[in-house]
């Protein structure tokens, strides 16, 4: 499967584990459910790790965890929700966090610029070339 990256398309190298799912090699990202419940277990893992966030979970939750993870993934369940806007700039502005945010789930392409904005640079969409698009259709914001 293809994801958006720093604005190029790359196969994606993550694996996302539901709660219940056996720990695979390779790079792997969980529920912030799954991460507090499994840290100890989780931190032995020889990939990257990752943490999936719903608008529902609080960033400052992470804490000192922020810094143990390659990549932020903020699970969009309705594209009406900001939420996940918020959780975007909060990690980047806020709290300094380096590594790669990415936006799933329901959203709309156009919505992919705005995500860039706070700091979003990973994109998983349903729609991965009208999302591509439209990252480079904009080039100047009035805000």
């Amino acid at each position: 499967m293809q994801i958006i990256k720093n604005h190029q398309i790359i196969e994606n190298h993550w694996t996302f584990l539901d709660d219940d799912a056996p720990v695979v090699a390779g790079n792997i990202c969980v529920t912030l459910a799954r991460w507090n419940a499994e840290k100890a277990e989780l931190t032995k893992h020889a990939g990257n790790l990752g943490v999936r966030l719903t608008a529902d979970d609080d960033v400052t939750s992470l804490g000192e965890d922020l810094g143990l993870f390659a990549m932020v993934e903020l699970f969009i369940s309705n594209f009406a929700d900001g939420r996940s806007f918020s959780q975007a700039y909060l990690l980047r502005k806020r709290y300094g966090f380096q590594g790669e945010i990415r936006a799933s789930g329901n959203y709309l392409a156009d919505q992919a610029f705005q995500f860039a904005r706070v700091g979003v640079n990973g994109f998983n969409p349903e729609n991965l070339q009208q999302t591509h698009a439209t990252l480079s259709d904009f080039t100047v914001f009035y805000q």
